[in-house]
């Protein structure tokens, strides 16, 4: 399973601080979609230009104007863009497309995503899905279970790449694992906690398989 660092609410620099604090032990780094919203596609290019090794995905939940979104993220630095898997076909051809053309790739955020949308995105095999827990139920819900019509956590489509979002802890990413989630999209969980680097630490251990090891 890999780590995929989400990086939310915060400056770029913070952003960047908090990065290097856990770089070791995280694979794939997320420009937020609110680092994007406040601050454009610098955000990307500037985490891109400090991590220029790592993957960077844009979370740029595109829903519309794919060419151009597709466009600007992937000449800042991003190699993966997300689109939502509600939006309109083409556009969510057109993302696929577009990482074609500059040998990226896409996720398909599954946020609300209907069944019928679903079984239509399941043809596109180049793509990434994103099982994803808003925000907002979260916090008003307390939803937890990383569930999206045909695909969950406990039973994925073997044929596909899937990530997982939303309010993943320590206690949670077992599950994970154990449904053969590929990716596990963390950030709260490491960019607030007391000690970032000993968290990162702890999620990479888990998602190795491994057990935690408190020295």
């Amino acid at each position: 399973m890999k780590i995929q660092l989400a990086l939310d609410r915060l400056t770029i620099p913070e952003a960047i601080r908090l990065t290097r604090l856990v770089e070791s032990d995280i694979d794939w780094i997320e420009v937020g979609t609110s680092l994007i919203k406040e601050f454009g596609m610098e955000s990307v290019r500037e985490i891109k230009k400090a991590f220029p090794h790592k993957t960077i995905l844009a979370d740029t939940k595109t829903m519309d104007n794919a060419k151009y979104e597709g466009e600007i993220s992937f000449t800042a630095g991003a190699d993966i863009i997300t689109v939502m898997g509600n939006a309109p076909k083409v556009t969510i051809e057109t993302c696929l497309e577009m990482a074609r053309i500059h040998q990226k790739r896409v996720m398909i955020d599954l946020l609300n995503t209907s069944s019928e949308q679903l079984k239509s995105l399941l043809t596109m095999k180049d793509a990434i899905f994103c099982l994803h827990i808003s925000k907002d139920e979260q916090e008003l819900s307390g939803k937890n279970e990383w569930k999206n019509n045909e695909i969950s956590a406990a039973d994925p489509a073997p044929m596909h790449t899937i990530a997982a979002a939303g309010g993943i802890t320590i206690d949670s990413l077992p599950k994970l694992l154990a449904g053969g989630i590929d990716i596990a999209i963390i950030g709260s969980a490491i960019t607030k906690a007391a000690n970032p680097s000993e968290a990162a630490k702890q999620f990479k251990q888990l998602a190795k398989g491994g057990v935690i090891i408190n020295e």
